[in-house]
This record gives structure tokens, sequence and C-alpha cells, in this order.
């Protein structure tokens, strides 16, 4: 055999070798996940990845502030919270199975016209995905990423606890995470007596939480809110 078909046999294992080791961290990795979402299933998470990131943040670029975070039972949140999240973020969340196809595509070509990513087109199972494991970054595998996960919460999870994890873990401002802290936060009272126009703001803080944070009288989150609180009295709750 000569050199230079030594060398490349040795070349080719190193390749393989390479692409085994990446291979099996992604699997370890794909198990980690599902085993923490069998876990959850019935525990509830103490924190998310946008927790910690946002703990770090504000413990460099703010120490006077810190995460605010209360976990709440699914039934001391405000049924008017609810209907104003899925009125808001997924109206078909009890009924899809965490994807909705047709915002995927269009996501896909507004995101091709402007060259990046701008806009996800995500379901509430899918935002509930990014929140538990993934990073703020925009890309192409964080979103192949998040779609497994969220393939993951829908096997294991029914409509409810998905929604009762997400409702207890969702961004609301600059630190503030969750019902329960939000409703403290801007409005001084408990999840549980968030009333319909409370509720319709929150819903429309969501994609923004801390724009509106520090834009309160913004006009679009007044005006978005009237439109959302008509039609929360269509929005289908999960049993």
């Amino acid at each position: 055999m000569t050199r230079a078909r030594r060398a490349g046999r040795g070349g080719i294992r190193w390749v393989v070798y390479v692409f085994a080791v990446f291979a099996c961290a992604w699997v370890a990795t794909q198990l980690f996940y599902f085993a923490q979402i069998a876990i959850w299933t019935t525990v509830n998470p103490q924190s998310t990845a946008f927790m910690r990131s946002d703990a770090w943040r504000l413990s460099e670029d703010r120490p006077d502030l810190s995460v605010q975070h209360t976990w709440v039972p699914y039934d001391q949140i405000s049924r008017n919270l609810k209907r104003a999240i899925i009125a808001s973020e997924d109206a078909n969340f009890v009924s899809n199975n965490g994807y909705e196809t047709d915002a995927i595509l269009q996501a896909w070509e507004k995101n091709k016209a402007r060259g990046k990513i701008v806009r996800g087109g995500s379901t509430i199972t899918q935002q509930l995905a990014r929140n538990l494991f993934l990073s703020r970054e925009k890309s192409y595998i964080r979103k192949g990423q998040e779609l497994i996960i969220t393939w993951m919460l829908e096997t294991l999870m029914d409509k409810e606890r998905i929604f009762e994890i997400y409702l207890n873990s969702v961004e609301w401002g600059n630190g503030v995470y969750g019902a329960e802290a939000a409703a403290h936060y801007y409005y001084r009272t408990s999840a549980a007596k968030l009333g319909a126009a409370q509720s319709a703001r929150l819903a429309v803080m969501l994609p923004r939480p801390k724009y509106f944070d520090e834009h309160r009288g913004s006009g679009y989150l007044a005006q978005r809110a009237g439109v959302i609180a008509r039609r929360m009295g269509a929005a289908e709750l999960p049993q």
C-alpha cells in the first residue's frame, strides 16, 4: 500500500470518527431533552434557559434587579389571560399538533425576502420549547432544534400541561417571568384576578416584552389589546 493511499484512508477514518462524535453528542442532547420533558409532565420546572440567561445578564448589567418568577397552578390563573394569549398567539392551540405549517411557510418567505430571520411563525408549544431549552439567537439550526423539542412536548404532555408551563415561564418584561409575576409587576394583583382588559394587554406584550415594558403607553399596544379583547370570547381552552 502506498503512503498516499494510507494517508487517504487515515483521513477518511478521521472524518468518520469526528462525524460519529458529533452524532453521539447530538443523540445524547436529544435524549436529555426528552428525559427532562418526561420529568416535567409531573414536576414543575424551576427555571428555563431564558430565565438563567436573564439572571446572568441582570447580574452583570443591572445588579439592582433580579428575575421575578412565582409558579402558580393552572387553575389559579385567570381564564381571561388564558383566552387572551390563545387569541393573540395561537388561535388553533387546542387542535394543532404544535405546528402551523402555513405560518412557518409565511415566515420562511418573509425571512428569505429580508435575507435574515425576522419572523418565526411559532405556536405556543414552539415558544415553550425555545424558552425552556434554547437561546434567543435566531438561526435555522436553532429553529430545527425547536421543532424537535416541540414534537417531544406534544408527544409527552397534554395541551393543558403545555399551557400551564408556558403561562408560568413565558417572559413578560425585564426579568419578569410567568403570569403571577407579571400580574404583580404591572397591576399589583394576582394572576387569578386579572381582568379582560389587563389580560389582553399582557397577551399583546408577549412578542416584545422588554420593549413594551419600557413603552407601556404605546398606541399599538392599546389598539391591539382592544382587538384581542374582542376575540377572547371565541378562544378555546384546553380541557
